[in-house]
């Protein structure tokens, strides 16, 4: 299969196109998305490729883009819903855990939701207030969606392949900071990747690197400068953040018996707790340390001067590993 060198956004944008060519029952809803092609252009091209009845720019409501979504579910299309920015998708809570969520529930199994509800997610990119949240805890908590998040462009398009194809609902959280920083090969064609599987991104002996989006790329800036001091560090993207993969994380702790998780979003009743208690609970014996956390502080995330203080960085992770390595 051939490859090319792509953007995180562009790997996105070639999902998208080919699910849409693929499966004529996938379309495109969100704001600014078809004439402009997104805020991040990550839709650019589809409106003229596929039209506008399968592209469609929405009005500035966003719990009736995610009502009008479930509708068009049971009538069998397959949408993908874009929030423009992650906090921009609080409006529609309602919607995600009251219907979206519920439905193949409430139906016995008659009727799922086979809509992905994409929005760029994470700071490092100086935004203003209410564009910068990690708000993955708020779905990952509730049954009945599946979470997402890339850290690289081979994921982006994989991933979200396999998400527009699921018969659940899924959220697919794309790490802002990397759409345009990050490049890498990308599969031709059909390159899906399973959802629910967690990614080794490095080999290491002394201790557990576990991050999801971009923080994945923070941690193995962290590892190749405790590789300086003689420190082997073992990198794990986690990936799906529900269903989480047990049995792929608890694989990750038991091959150093120590681990740092790092998150962008607040520490309290984080997805970092939950994995946290995972391994607690089922690879207790093959701890040698306690589990620590690198995460964003619980505070709502601070403007673009002080963000660097909020966001987890390669100091912040390197002592950590030294304080789980002394543990």
């Amino acid at each position: 299969m051939s490859t090319r060198v792509l953007t995180l956004v562009e790997a996105v944008t070639e999902a998208i196109a080919e699910e849409m060519e693929r499966d004529e029952r996938v379309m495109l809803m969100g704001e600014d998305i078809a004439v402009s092609g997104g805020v991040f252009r990550a839709t650019e091209g589809l409106l003229e490729r596929f039209g506008e009845a399968r592209v469609v720019d929405t009005p500035l409501a966003e719990a009736g883009i995610v009502g009008s979504a479930v509708g068009l579910c049971m009538t069998g299309i397959r949408p993908i819903v874009e929030m423009q920015f992650d906090s921009f998708s609080y409006p529609a809570l309602d919607q995600m855990l009251s219907h979206v969520s519920r439905y193949r529930w409430r139906t016995r199994g008659r009727m799922g939701m086979p809509m992905v509800m994409r929005m760029p997610y994470g700071g490092g990119v100086h935004a203003p207030e209410l564009h910068e949240d990690s708000p993955e805890a708020y779905y990952a908590h509730t049954p009945g969606l599946k979470v997402v998040v890339p850290s690289t462009p081979a994921d982006a398009k994989g991933l979200l392949q396999s998400a527009i194809r699921d018969e659940d609902p899924v959220v697919f959280l794309e790490p802002k900071k990397l759409y345009r920083s990050l490049k890498g090969e990308v599969a031709a064609g059909d390159a899906a990747v399973p959802l629910g599987k967690v990614r080794t991104v490095r080999q290491g002996s002394d201790v557990t690197l576990m991050a999801w989006g971009a923080m994945v790329e923070v941690c193995e800036q962290t590892a190749a400068a405790l590789e300086g001091e003689g420190v082997s560090a073992h990198v794990t993207d986690v990936r799906t953040l529900s269903p989480l993969d047990e049995e792929g994380l608890l694989s990750a702790a038991a091959a150093t018996g120590r681990v740092v998780i790092v998150q962008e979003a607040p520490r309290r009743c984080s997805v970092a707790s939950e994995i946290a208690a995972t391994i607690a609970e089922h690879g207790m014996y093959e701890l040698q340390a306690p589990v620590r956390r690198v995460t964003g502080w619980d505070v709502p995330y601070p403007y673009w001067s002080v963000e660097h203080l909020h966001r987890p960085d390669v100091a912040r992770v390197s002592q950590a590993v030294h304080d789980v390595l002394e543990g």
